[in-house]
């Protein structure tokens, strides 16, 4: 069971280094320079990994990239849940599928097959590794499904038609906010809709409510990643579960954040800004300095 949830925590990964494959591939950047920032947990074989960006820009290009390549990889099951969905959705073959919807939108699908699969396999697993990573995946699943509906403001994705069809397919099946939230999501056309339906669940309510401001202090992602490192921390002070390496990971990702926005801070000469970071394990993260 650890070698598979090991796996899992892979797959995500491995979904973004083929998104950013395909995604370099159509803007014609050399492959070299993609593989150099490919994440490392995330990797094929190089032989695979160099197939990807070299497929025709052509229907036949992309069904022949998912027969003979995607197909043989981990996460080839979730791309082949897209393409059938997309076939039906559009009422035809899967052979135009890749080319007529953008890469993002791809890549929310991958994820959300993802955290659906992984969420289940967790709870499978029962006992504190099951309502651990039951709750942190939950959560994960909210965010995605609160960050598609923001993201989508202002692109065809809201367009009425678009938001049941299209964005609906994109949130996650799992989550605080399925299914009676996301439902709600469905009919969001705008922030102040969005903050409505946040408002129902105290949990987003007050990290929406920041947004609504318009804090220069905090973003809604800064907000977002405060939570997370919670919830990441916290799952070092139980025992006996496989929540820790998922947490450690999760935790490493939060670290180089916070080198990058550090660097950013000192090219750009913003010293004063180089504090705005999310500490990791600190005795001043701003969820311990509430509890004494």
């Amino acid at each position: 069971p650890l070698s598979k949830f090991l796996d899992f925590i892979s797959y995500e990964y491995m979904i973004e280094n083929v998104m950013l494959l395909l995604k370099g591939a159509l803007s014609g950047r050399d492959i070299n320079e993609l593989l150099e920032q490919c994440h490392p947990l995330g990797m094929f074989k190089e032989s695979v990994m160099r197939s990807i960006p070299t497929f025709e820009n052509s229907s036949r290009g992309y069904s022949d990239l998912y027969q003979t390549v995607l197909v043989d990889t981990p996460v080839g099951q979730y791309f082949a849940t897209f393409l059938q969905e997309s076939a039906e959705a559009r009422g035809g073959g899967s052979r135009n599928v890749l080319e007529e919807v953008e890469i993002e939108i791809i890549k929310s699908s991958l994820i959300k097959y993802w955290l659906e699969d992984f969420a289940n396999f967790c709870d499978t697993m029962g006992g504190d590794t099951g309502s651990l990573m039951g709750e942190i995946l939950r959560v994960r699943a909210d965010t995605n499904a609160i960050n598609i509906t923001l993201n989508s403001f202002g692109t065809p994705l809201n367009e009425p038609n678009m938001r049941v069809t299209d964005r609906k397919r994109l949130y996650p099946a799992v989550g605080h906010l399925y299914p009676v939230g996301t439902t709600m999501l469905t009919d969001v056309g705008d922030e102040d809709e969005l903050g409505n339906v946040l408002e129902l669940f105290p949990q987003y309510a007050g990290i929406w409510n920041l947004h609504a401001s318009g804090s220069v202090e905090k973003s809604i992602d800064d907000a977002f990643y405060e939570r997370d490192v919670q919830m990441l921390e916290l799952a070092f002070e139980s025992q006996f579960h496989f929540g820790v390496f998922y947490a450690y990971v999760k935790l490493k990702e939060q670290e180089i954040r916070n080198l990058v926005w550090i660097t950013e801070c000192i090219l750009q000469q913003q010293k004063d800004e180089i504090e705005k970071f999310v500490p990791v394990f600190s005795q001043h993260a701003p969820w311990r300095e509430k509890k004494r």
